[in-house]
């Protein structure tokens, strides 16, 4: 969880850093995070301390990626947008104590818990194009399900 928590300092610093940038430049630093994903994949075989590299510049180019959104965001509803940047800091920090408080293999519910996410991520587009009442609650099962796939993988490489 230290890399999650590494990254989204990260992001916050890419995010505060751009924020006078124009939205051509947030799409050429969204792209660069693209490549830099892609570049992890090959990193993660060969050397963790380039990937650590690239998963930290994946979260700076993101912050400087999504910056010129967060700022029209701050000029029309700022409450929305430090709502959101809290909510996602108590997810991120409640899951992670979480995480460190469970030592079982939780792989047995990972082949449910993707479907579920898959299922997540479906109905998230669905709610872009119709509104359905109380559909927000999804967001805390995603970050329940992100939380148990990192437990997955952490478990995996013991």
């Amino acid at each position: 969880m230290g890399y999650v928590a590494a990254t989204a300092a990260l992001f916050a610093l890419g995010a505060y850093l751009g924020r006078n940038l124009p939205g051509g430049v947030g799409v050429i630093a969204f792209i660069a995070a693209f490549a830099c994903l892609i570049g992890m994949q090959f990193a993660a075989r060969k050397s963790r301390q380039l990937t650590g590299g690239l998963l930290g510049a994946f979260g700076l180019l993101t912050g400087l990626a999504l910056a010129p959104v967060l700022t029209a965001y701050a000029g029309m509803d700022p409450q929305a947008l430090w709502q959101a940047g809290g909510a996602t800091a108590l997810f991120i920090a409640g899951f992670g104590a979480a995480d460190y408080a469970t030592r079982r293999d939780l792989t047995a519910i990972a082949r449910a818990g993707l479907w579920a996410l898959l299922a997540l991520i479906g109905f998230g587009v669905a709610l872009i194009f119709v509104n359905i009442p109380g559909g927000g609650v999804g967001l805390a099962f995603g970050h329940l399900l992100e939380h148990l796939e990192f437990a997955r993988r952490e478990s995996a490489q013991r």
